[in-house]
């Protein structure tokens, strides 16, 4: 049964990739660009709506726009037919989502003076008309089948609505130069504002909790404040209050694998320390440090935080950004 399993969904996927290369073809680039210029011009709200299965579509799209810096709400079909159509103002504009185009619930939102940009598969259907008379336009998709054996439930007909949106709000994006700083202050909350919004200063430990130790430490004052900040390492801190090196506990293994018959009396520091050891900065986000720490060689669990004149002001883990949420 499981090979049937796999089978049937071989099967959507081809069909519903082939709906996506049949959209490439048929959506028209002047048609396109167009929808794209009435909505930068647009001086109040896109206006997102669909009935059914588009109705899902144009929810997700609609938070999509306005989430990449498009302002966008959705309206429902039916509750505009019951008042809700008063939301809409002069300045607004339509993006409405249907297969069909012929959806008795659009009536409502079909009669209007705004802009209608239109997805359908339909360029001749009453919701294409609607847009070409309001100065809209008509963003077609070309469906063969849907996915359903039946060709009944939406499948590959929602899948190139959504790609068609999606296209739209990053088209817009670029076009708007919206950064990711834009991107974080419109998402504060949840594990995607702590990628976007917190830095290494959030989450380093500073002032006595930094392990440092002096180029002509002993062993033992070495290991004791490795164990005692629990961090892992330490920060070796020159004269001056510079970065000079780092030594992990790695270090020390490797140290003493290669110097198996060596006296640990006369070992200090500067014996054991690493040279040019990765750093950050306090206003680095966490997840670049997070990179930094493991996407170039040698991967390291740790990070000194230099501030000025190469001065350590703190260090922070890799556990205490995942611990974070940050991964």
């Amino acid at each position: 049964m499981s090979n049937t399993y796999f089978e049937s969904a071989k099967r959507t996927f081809e069909i519903e990739g082939t709906a996506l290369q049949e959209t490439i073809s048929s959506v028209d680039e002047n048609n396109f660009s167009k929808a794209c210029d009435l909505i930068l011009s647009c001086k109040g709200l896109i206006i997102v709506s669909g009935m059914g299965k588009s109705g899902h579509i144009a929810r997700k799209i609609a938070s999509t726009l306005t989430s990449t810096g498009s302002p966008a709400i959705f309206l429902h079909p039916t509750e505009a037919a019951h008042g809700d159509i008063g939301l809409v103002s002069k300045d607004d504009i339509f993006l409405i989502f249907s297969k069909s185009g012929e959806s008795d619930e659009l009536s409502a939102i079909l009669n209007t003076e705004i802009p209608i940009i239109a997805i359908t598969s339909n360029p001749s259907s009453r919701l294409a008309d609607a847009a070409k008379k309001s100065g809209g336009v008509i963003l077609q998709t070309t469906i063969t089948e849907e996915a359903c054996p039946y060709d009944l439930a939406p499948t590959a007909s929602t899948t190139a609505q959504l790609v068609i949106g999606d296209a739209l709000a990053i088209a817009l994006l670029e076009a708007r130069k919206f950064t990711s700083d834009d991107f974080a202050k419109l998402h504060p909350g949840g594990a995607l504002g702590r990628k976007l919004t917190m830095k290494v200063a959030d989450l380093m430990v500073t002032d006595d909790r930094v392990p440092r130790i002096g180029v002509d430490s002993t062993l033992t004052s070495i290991m004791g404040e490795i164990s005692n900040k629990r961090l892992g390492a330490a920060c070796v801190i020159g004269e001056e209050g510079g970065l000079i090196g780092i030594i992990t506990d790695g270090d020390l293994r490797r140290y003493f694998q290669a110097h198996e018959k060596i006296d640990v009396r006369t070992v200090i520091a500067k014996d054991l320390l690493s040279k040019h050891p990765k750093t950050t900065t306090a206003d680095t986000l966490a997840i670049d440090a997070l990179h930094h720490m493991e996407d170039t060689l040698p991967k390291v669990m740790q990070l000194p935080v230099l501030g000025e004149r190469n001065v350590v002001i703190g260090m922070i883990h890799l556990h205490d950004i995942v611990k974070a949420g940050i991964n």
